[in-house]
């Protein structure tokens, strides 16, 4: 369990929303567990909102507030420490994966986010979002271009992704689009040692993720949690058993997959044959 800690709570707002609970538990004499049995967490959960690692949610800060007599404080912080550049439903998983050790990610028809170009990202936002203006358009693409600079930090979490073939062949932007995706893909895989690709062929047939995306964060000292995404929402799992069962079926995935190797030359092989078709 996160141990408290001397937190400055004007760093940001999530650090005051910590610094703030752990002052009302304990001017209410619980400790992180007894707070936790009463809010129907665990101690260790309480432990890391006040350590500022763990976005606050605002049912359990309705919760809190109730049982710590604090009114709305702890909602309306949550309120600001909730603002981000990101989807609503993305922006807890955004902030996980700057916090991550490392990071296991499977997609069956896209990129991953990180590694996306600036056309291919410009792309899949004009199609999920037809009707938008272009300056909506592109401030979508710089907040994700903006998210890239996790892989240039000095504690860039090992990346290992599993991208499904039909990832590999689908025409998002165009064929020039599409080339140009697919070797940015496979030179930063070549050139980043803490980035491993690995591609799950048609060959493998049926498997565990055939109708979802998910990405699986791990940390040095706090539980390991999931977020499956579809087209217009996400969910983060924390519960330990889901967890455990989709650590599990990515292993199997893995497993399924080409090696890093014979990954790297399937899409390098793509990506010429959308550079001359």
């Amino acid at each position: 369990m996160p141990q408290p800690k001397d937190l400055d709570p004007y760093t940001n707002p999530r650090a005051f929303y910590g610094a703030e609970l752990r002052r009302l538990r304990e001017a209410a004499g619980m400790s992180q567990s007894e707070l936790g049995s009463r809010a129907f967490c665990s101690g260790t959960y309480i432990g890391l909102f006040e350590a500022g690692e763990r976005r606050p949610q605002l049912e359990l800060s309705r919760t809190l507030d109730e049982l710590l007599g604090s009114g709305e404080h702890l909602q309306r912080l949550c309120l600001l420490a909730r603002k981000s550049k990101v989807a609503g439903y993305f922006a807890d998983a955004a902030e996980l994966q700057l916090q991550a050790s490392s990071i296991g990610s499977y997609t069956s028809m896209l990129v991953l986010g990180l590694l996306q170009t600036e056309d291919y990202a410009r792309a899949l936002t004009r199609a999920s979002h037809p009707f938008a203006t272009q300056d909506v358009i592109e401030g979508h693409v710089r907040t994700r271009m903006e998210r890239t600079s996790l892989l240039d930090s000095p504690t860039t979490p090992v990346l290992w992704l599993v991208i499904h073939e039909a990832a590999l062949l689908l025409p998002v932007g165009g064929n020039a689009v599409m080339a140009e995706q697919l070797a940015h893909l496979a030179e930063q895989t070549a050139s980043r040692p803490r980035i491993v690709t690995q591609v799950l062929p048609f060959s493998a047939g049926a498997h565990p993720f055939l109708h979802a995306s998910m990405t699986l964060m791990q940390f040095t000292e706090a539980p390991a949690v999931v977020y499956t995404e579809g087209a217009y929402s996400g969910q983060l799992v924390e519960e330990p058993l889901l967890v455990e069962q989709y650590s599990t079926a990515y292993d199997l995935a893995r497993a399924a997959a080409l090696s890093p190797e014979a990954s790297l030359d399937r899409i390098a092989s793509a990506a010429k044959e959308f550079a001359t078709s």
